[in-house]
């Protein structure tokens, strides 16, 4: 008997379409991803509202929202579409393949370290795999993590407490970051008690470094004179650039024309970079394999 190549679909495809619509909050945007006219995401949207004898979304004049009934089905639809997920890859896998799709969160810092490297062991070594990655800030990357749009995401860790079995890919310390020129960044060290004072761009509250920074202050004794909030890495740079303010970062030496770096010492303080896994999405060989690759990258760096 012929066997065939690929397992039957466990899941009606228009509930794939329902997911990716209910992401995306657009119709045009969705059929984007999918690779398929909107009408016919329309069309399957319509057809499962006919079925279900409710309205799934509400049309408005920036996309579409779930209803309240659409957003009751949400969560079951979600957990029944991955677990048909794992269903197939395990046909799969029992015919000898590691296939599926693998999706993961990078840090920016981490794009260049990562991206490139393990996108191609990945083809060389598990051409059934596709990879489907993220970038974007550790607080944002934790939210997907937890909301099971993603498998797996490099992100930061504040403190060893933090981390519970996760792989540790890195220790960084915390620099001071100025203009290039300055006299406090540009004489090596900085002790924790030189920040008392200093005029500061730091993240909003209730950022994790933001938090940190404040248990130090009282810690310490030390003065924060935060004179401007900015919860991105970029914008930051920008203000500590033209003079502004200093950054708190981890970011190491002089990074362009513009800026230089020091280490805080007197305590050291680092950061650890992890690979965390969400607890929503299913653990497959795939999964496990491509774990298995960012870790010993990271021990090769």
């Amino acid at each position: 008997m012929a066997q065939e190549s690929h397992p039957p679909p466990i899941l009606d495809a228009r509930w794939q379409t329902f997911l990716r619509v209910a992401e995306a909050g657009s119709l045009s945007k969705a059929a984007t991803a999918l690779v398929m006219p909107q009408s016919m995401v329309s069309r399957a949207i319509s057809h499962l509202e006919r079925q279900c004898g409710e309205q799934l979304f509400v049309r408005t004049g920036r996309g579409v929202t779930l209803t309240e009934f659409g957003a009751r089905l949400m969560p079951r639809v979600a957990q029944l579409a991955s677990d048909a997920e794992s269903l197939i890859e395990d046909i799969r896998e029992a015919r000898g393949q590691i296939v599926g799709e693998v999706r993961i969160g990078l840090l920016p810092t981490a794009v260049a370290r990562y991206c490139g490297p393990l996108c191609a062991q990945v083809r060389a070594q598990m051409p059934g795999v596709r990879l489907h990655l993220v970038e974007g800030a550790s607080a944002q990357l934790e939210e997907q993590l937890r909301e099971g749009r993603l498998d797996m995401a490099v992100v930061l860790r504040e403190s060893p407490d933090d981390i519970d079995d996760e792989r540790i890919l890195a220790r960084i310390p915390l620099h001071l970051v100025g203009r290039h020129g300055d006299e406090a960044v540009m004489q090596g060290d900085v002790p924790l008690a030189r920040l008392s004072g200093l005029p500061l761009v730091v993240p909003s509250r209730p950022h994790l470094l933001r938090a940190r920074l404040d248990r130090l202050a009282d810690a310490h004794g030390l003065r924060l004179n935060v004179v401007t909030e900015a919860d991105s890495v970029q914008l930051q740079c920008e203000v500590a650039a033209v003079g502004g303010a200093y950054a708190i970062m981890s970011i190491a030496g002089v990074m362009g024309a513009r800026l230089a770096s020091a280490p805080i010492v007197h305590p050291t303080l680092e950061r650890f970079v992890v690979l965390a896994v969400s607890p929503r999405r299913p653990h497959t060989r795939a999964t496990r394999e491509v774990h298995r690759l960012i870790g010993a990258l990271a021990d090769g760096l």
